[in-house]
């Protein structure tokens, strides 16, 4: 594993692949392509470290130690045998094998899994006489295999915890919002800290928490630990320069409002404390708020909402009489606002009655979701759905 070029993957929620490449390129990362589910690049360990640290989009970076052909079981276990896994971490570290595939032949995934781990622990066994334990819970070292029709890929996790892990949730409300994917909301809806941003439904406030670290320029990682602190070649005075460089670009408060607010006691006090100890609270105008009863604010916006969609949150007869509402306050009160809608609910433009400019597809872990972007200026935007496109 060369650590002064070293090969590296990061997967990313479904359909915010373009908006990581642009993401890490920004962070003078070379990329060297975009798949589904990803975007693959190269570097050193600073570029590996900052990646890490400051990536809002991905879910994890993992190192890629070895790409060959395989045929059967056999080969998966010689390859992995063959990597020298003890120059790379300790035998005291705890491990844990992750297999996913594609149009792979081999009948048994857990079988694989086995046969990784059974090669990583005698490799171990053979050249030390001790092997690490394995630990599926809460390992030191994840080691992901991707198998596709005809090639192996093996990789060390170097995040550890998934990098929308960022250290300040503690509790926790209803099917919230992943980090990163919020992130990519933002940054799909062109929303760079410039102008004022509202989200009126904000649950947990992981939005509007996004948001201020964006607008703030505080790098995501900056509050919890990785998994490459866990090996070998780990550099503590280099990762501390880089910390320290991404430390240096924050700013003390956000140069624009953020406005949140939620109808639920509960949720508003849960986005208290994330707000709290991401030491953003006095970036966040928050309040305790029914959606039909706020004003919005009088300087126009980027206006922000994941509203609940039926396939976990509500019924379809209170989602069939929200929407409608919903878009009648749209079209009363925020005039002026650029208005983005995530939600699973695909009929959610024809119950609102507004003809959306962008439909961007996402996914929310296995749900097939829409990022729909509505341009309230007085007039042209009122425009009936049937006189749009399909979803």
């Amino acid at each position: 594993m060369d650590s002064i070029n070293t090969r590296c993957f990061a997967p990313c929620p479904r359909g915010l692949e373009q908006a990581l490449e642009q993401e890490l390129i920004h962070l003078g990362i070379q990329v060297s392509g975009c798949t589904e589910g990803g975007v693959a690049f190269s570097g050193s360990l600073e570029a590996l470290y900052r990646a890490n640290l400051e990536s809002r989009i991905a879910s994890r970076i993992l190192r890629e130690v070895t790409r060959v052909p395989y045929r059967n079981e056999r080969d998966v276990y010689a390859v992995a045998f063959a990597l020298p896994w003890p120059q790379w971490f300790s035998s005291s570290r705890t491990i844990k094998v992750k297999v996913s595939a594609q149009q792979c032949p081999l009948k048994s995934l857990d079988l694989i899994t086995l046969r990784i781990k059974d090669a990583v622990c005698d490799k171990f066994m053979k050249a030390q006489r001790t092997r690490p334990s394995v630990n599926t819970q809460r390992p030191d070292i994840r080691i992901d295999a991707f198998l596709d029709a005809t090639h192996l890929t093996l990789y060390l996790d170097t995040s550890g915890q998934p990098l929308f892990k960022r250290g300040f949730r503690q509790s926790t409300v209803e099917a919230p919002l992943r980090e990163n994917l919020a992130a990519g909301i933002l940054l799909l809806a062109k929303w760079n800290g410039t102008t004022p941003l509202l989200d009126p439904l904000c649950g947990g406030g992981t939005i509007p928490l996004e948001a201020a670290m964006i607008a703030r320029r505080i790098a995501p990682g900056l509050g919890r630990h990785f998994a490459f602190e866990q090996l070998s070649d780990f550099d503590p005075a280099l990762w501390k320069t880089v910390q320290t460089k991404a430390q240096a670009k924050q700013l003390s408060e956000s140069p624009v409002p953020i406005f949140a607010s939620d109808r639920d006691p509960l949720a508003v006090q849960t986005a208290e404390g994330c707000f709290h100890r991401a030491g953003v609270s006095h970036d966040i105008a928050l309040t305790q708020e029914d959606l039909f009863d706020l004003k919005p604010p009088q300087e126009p916006g980027t206006l922000v909402m994941n509203p609940p969609y039926g396939i976990r949150l509500d019924t379809q007869a209170n989602l069939n009489e929200f929407y409608p509402k919903l878009g009648t306050w749209l079209k009363t009160r925020c005039v002026g606002w650029r208005v983005y809608l995530f939600t699973g609910d695909l009929r959610a433009p024809k119950l609102i009655g507004l003809a959306p400019s962008k439909r961007i597809p996402l996914f929310n872990g296995s749900i097939e979701c829409r990022l729909y972007e509505f341009l309230l200026v007085q007039g042209g935007a009122r425009r009936r759905l049937n006189q749009s496109p399909q979803n």
